[in-house]
């Protein structure tokens, strides 16, 4: 998404919400009132991100931390929070299922035969495509049999007469 401006706001844990600043595509950086700009960051990182940098967190800092991306026709996207817990430890995730072993390619052909091979399924097709092409050549040589014969006399040579 390309945006020109970006706020960002602080969500405390009473529920207050608090605007930090925001920033555009020039880098320019406006900070709401009361903000300390050596601990908070507001910086465009790259053509089309930018970042919130949190400088010496404290427990103070608890919170949900969000941003509204503007674009140049002035249409908003709100973009959902992060929680940020400083000195508590965050919950264990549950473990990752194993990854299943690599199964062995099977045939889902039906062949009977105990090499579980799949060479019916490469037989068939070129078998129809050798029929066909026998009907074609069949059919070639029928239509060339029944054309008129009378054009045959232009290919005999002439007797000269003295």
């Amino acid at each position: 998404m390309a945006c020109d401006l970006v706020f960002w706001f602080h969500s405390d844990i009473s529920g207050k919400v608090h605007f930090l600043g925001r920033c555009n595509n020039a880098d320019r950086t406006l900070y709401g009132d009361n903000v300390d700009e050596r601990h908070f960051k507001l910086s465009k990182r790259g053509s089309k991100s930018f970042a919130l940098r949190i400088i010496n967190v404290t427990k103070e800092d608890r919170g949900i931390y969000s941003c509204v991306l503007k674009e140049k026709n002035l249409i908003e996207v709100w973009k959902p929070g992060t929680l940020l817990l400083p000195g508590e430890t965050p919950p264990t995730p549950p473990p990752k299922p194993k990854p299943k072993p690599p199964s062995k390619p099977t045939c889902r052909c039906n062949t009977g035969d105990s090499k579980g091979g799949c060479g019916s399924m490469i037989l068939w097709p070129l078998v129809g495509l050798l029929a066909g092409l026998a009907l074609a050549v069949l059919c070639t040589l029928r239509y060339f049999s029944r054309l008129p014969r009378k054009c045959h006399h232009h290919f005999a040579k002439k007797r000269q007469t003295f």
